[in-house]
């Protein structure tokens, strides 16, 4: 779909068939990978990433680019439909499956990416803190620096560091709710 020039693109609706055919080439690719790697079956790789964009386009009203991208919606989607995938899978009793396989693809498995879509929603989160804020949690709580350390690059006081991880991990924990996360 061609723009006039100057004219702003109306937000993603994935009812119009423009919007979805661009997130379906945008996304498809990864969601399957992502898919792959929890099943181990290709057939059920691509049925998983067809159900995605068919639950995506019936429920497009329910999608927030204020809360998160498109492709972390989908991607939380597709973990959904894996997990309706493996659960669907292992009650069937006509269809048994090695124990060995159920394994590879159980939410609780160590493997499993729920920790992956739980990043993404994190890296969001983090975006909309401010600099001081995002500086100080990245460097003391993720990457586990002392904070003497943290507060002699950035130049301020141990005191001020301390207070923007405190602060800023109690607006993070805020816009993690807002967002749907549990923590």
């Amino acid at each position: 779909m061609s723009e006039a020039a100057g004219t702003a693109r109306a937000p993603v609706d994935l009812r119009r068939i423009e919007d979805l055919e661009a997130a379906y080439r945008a996304h498809a690719g990864e969601l399957e990978r992502f898919a792959l790697r929890q099943l181990r079956d290709a057939g059920a790789a691509a049925d998983v990433v067809q159900e995605v964009f068919v639950r995506a386009w019936r429920h497009a009203e329910r999608y927030d680019a204020a809360v998160a991208s498109l492709r972390v919606w989908l991607f939380t989607i597709a973990r959904n439909v894996v997990v309706d995938h493996v659960r669907r899978a292992r009650s069937r009793p006509a269809t048994p499956t090695a124990p060995a396989d159920l394994s590879l693809a159980t939410p609780s498995s160590a493997d499993f990416t729920d920790d992956l879509v739980t990043g993404w929603f994190l890296e969001e989160a983090l975006a909309r803190l401010g600099d001081d804020q995002r500086r100080a949690i990245v460097e003391t709580s993720v990457r586990g620096r002392p904070y003497a350390e943290v507060a002699a690059e950035q130049g301020v006081p141990v005191g001020t560091l301390r207070s923007r991880v405190f602060y800023g991990l109690r607006t993070l924990r805020h816009i993690m709710d807002d967002m749907g996360v549990p923590l």
